[in-house]
Parts: C-alpha cells; sequence; structure tokens
C-alpha cells in the first residue's frame, strides 16, 4: 500500500445555502436574537451537514471507541499498567463502563474497534480492526511500520463507512489505551509547534516523578519525529499508534460521507489535527464536545478553530465529553426545528435595536 492512499482531495464543506437559511430562520423565531447563544450556532452547523432547514433530530448517534496499547506506557507515564486497556475494553463491552452510562443518557449507542490492543486475538472484543499487538515505544522505535500506518487509516475510513452505511447521522470518536495521551501529546505538540512541558497532563493521574517521566517521553518521541512533521501518515508511523491512524481516517472520511462528528478529548483532537491535513477541509465537520483537563487539548483546539460546547475539567476519554454534550446539540436542534416564527405565533416583531 502506498501511503499516498491514505490522503484525500479537499473536503466540500456543509452547505452553506442551507447555513444561511438556518440564520434566516433563527432571526425569525420567537426570542431576540443571539438569545439562545451558542445553541444558535449550533444549529446553524447542524443544519448544514444535514442540508435541510429546519433539521431534523439526530436519531442514530454513534460513539465508536479507538483502542489500542502504547510502547510509552512501560516508561511509567501512567497511573495505571498496560494491562488496563484490555480490561477496560471487557468492562465496555459488558456495559459498565461510564461511556456506557453516559451514552444511554445521550441516547447513543457505543462500538468498540480494537486497532492494536496488547491480547491475545481470541481475546479481543467484537469489532475488531487489529493492525498489530501494541504499537511500538514512540521514545526509542517506530509506533509502526509504513503499511500498518496505512493499513490503521484505511481502518478507522472503514469503520466510518460502516456507520454510515447502517443509517448513523452523528458520529463521536473516542479512545481507550493507556499511554495514549501520552502520544497525543507528542502529536499534538510537533503539529503546532509546542515544548514539551507545554503539551504534558496528568492524564490518569499521575503524580510528580510520573509527570516528569511522562514529559521527558514526549521530548525524546519529539525528537524522533523531526524529520516528518510535515507527513501525517509518516508522523502516524513514527510517533503514533494503530488506534490513532484509525481515528484520524475515521474523523477524515466522516466529512467526506458528509457525517457530522463531536470529538472527545485530547486524544480525538489529536487524530483530528492529523484528519484535517489528510483531508483539508474536514474540521468543518466537527465539534469540540468539550475541552479536557489536559493541556494539548486547547492547543490543538485552537489549531482547529473549534470552541468547545462544554469546559468540566473531564481527562477520562472513551468518548465521555462529547457523551455529555450531545443532549446540548438535541437541544440546539429543537429549539431550530420546534420554534415558532413571530408569524406562526402571532408575536410583535421587535421595533428597533433595544
Amino acid at each position: 500500500m502506498d501511503p499516498a492512499d491514505a490522503r484525500y482531495d479537499p473536503v466540500q464543506a456543509p452547505d452553506p445555502a442551507v447555513a444561511e437559511a438556518a440564520r434566516a430562520r433563527q432571526a425569525d423565531l420567537i426570542k431576540p436574537p443571539g438569545s439562545l447563544g451558542r445553541l444558535e450556532e449550533l444549529s446553524v452547523w447542524a443544519a448544514a451537514c444535514q442540508g435541510r432547514c429546519p433539521p431534523q433530530p439526530f436519531q442514530r448517534a454513534r460513539i465508536v471507541v479507538f483502542a489500542g496499547d502504547h510502547g510509552v506506557a512501560h516508561a511509567g507515564v501512567s497511573a495505571y499498567p498496560p494491562q488496563v486497556t484490555a480490561q477496560m475494553l471487557a468492562g465496555i463491552n459488558a456495559g459498565g463502563a461510564a461511556i456506557n452510562a453516559l451514552a444511554e443518557v445521550a441516547g447513543a449507542s457505543v462500538r468498540v474497534a480494537d486497532l492494536a490492543v496488547d491480547a491475545e486475538p481470541d481475546s479481543a472484543p467484537p469489532g475488531a480492526h487489529r493492525v498489530r499487538r501494541g504499537s511500538g515505544d514512540i521514545t526509542r522505535e517506530d509506533a509502526l511500520t509504513e503499511q500498518q500506518a496505512v493499513a490503521a487509516v484505511a481502518a478507522g475510513r472503514a469503520i466510518a463507512d460502516e456507520e454510515v452505511d447502517a443509517g448513523t447521522d452523528l458520529l463521536i470518536a473516542g479512545d481507550m489505551g493507556i499511554g495514549n495521551t501520552t502520544v497525543a501529546a507528542v502529536l499534538i505538540a510537533a503539529l503546532v509547534g509546542a515544548e514539551p512541558v507545554a503539551v504534558v497532563g496528568r492524564g490518569t493521574g499521575i503524580d510528580d516523578a510520573g509527570w516528569a517521566r511522562k514529559t521527558a517521553a514526549v521530548r525524546d518521541a519529539l525528537f524522533r519525529s523531526r524529520a516528518v512533521r510535515s507527513d501525517p501518515v509518516a508522523l502516524l508511523r513514527v510517533c503514533g499508534g494503530a488506534d490513532l491512524a484509525a481515528m484520524a481516517g475515521f474523523c477524515a472520511q466522516a466529512a467526506v460521507r458528509r457525517t457530522p462528528v463531536l470529538l472527545d478529548g485530547v486524544v480525538a483532537a489529536a487524530a483530528a489535527l492529523l484528519a484535517d491535513r489528510l483531508a483539508p477541509g474536514a474540521r468543518r465537520w466537527w465539534q469540540a464536545g468539550h475541552r479536557s483537563a489536559e493541556p494539548a487539548h486547547a492547543l490543538a483546539l485552537a489549531d482547529l478553530g473549534l470552541e468547545p460546547i462544554l469546559d468540566l475539567g473531564m481527562r477520562l476519554g472513551e468518548g465521555t465529553g462529547a457523551a455529555v454534550a450531545l443532549p446540548v446539540l438535541h437541544a440546539a436542534v429543537a429549539a431550530l426545528a420546534s420554534m415558532s416564527t413571530f408569524d406562526e405565533a402571532g408575536v410583535a416583531r421587535p421595533d428597533g435595536p433595544r
């Protein structure tokens, strides 16, 4: 497979004519202009993504949790041992994880995609798209081979196609993998030009010694990435991982398929940075569900030009922040679609500036 196969032509934006119609409708609803704040902007985005005004309620939201292990976890960058990845995936598949509880509240379903979990194949969860067993330790070796990097991006594309073909009308990108916030910090630092100390957070709750080890790991991986930072596929190969590569392909393909995406935390944001470089313009099909407590997340969102819907200090991953934000998006769509206009309600229009 050729790395060029992982790239896209520029992605067409959500429908600008529908966006304009949605803004006009917002101005004609029985409320002062702008009084619903961010909900109005989100409703315009949803209408433009759907290509219709007023928009329809989202009926089939799907959370895909991209899972993989990372060799850098053995450097003590997490508060939890590497085997927790497979154990947590079992918990998600059993319905007992945080993402299961929050997805139920939001009216979404959950799918796990195993790209590189370090467990025996016969213990892999349903829906596996495994590229390899664990990714390499990015402080001293490449995370993937070139072929594996391309295959992982292709797996993410295939997952997006499967979901859209099944009728999914809103996608959420989540993650699970011990050590993945270290990898995300490296990728974000490489893409936005930040120093290690500016991108390293507490992840799963590491202490000061763990933070120092994590910062050193990010420094070493950044040094290894210096020659490939302008090439998204090569960057995923050198200091990414199969799960992040698949998530990048997933976010890019969702935009190609004109399907909106709610991004979750710092890992999803790192993948999104790469996806927008693989498929220029894809970012216009995404919203940031929340801003996590990880410092690299804010840097990535600023680069993408995305304003988070929520900021609750969350840092779990799994898609949880985006799942909590989903009801807000539902509310935005409902307000635009269901409210009456001034004429319909017989309400006097404003008679001038107030």
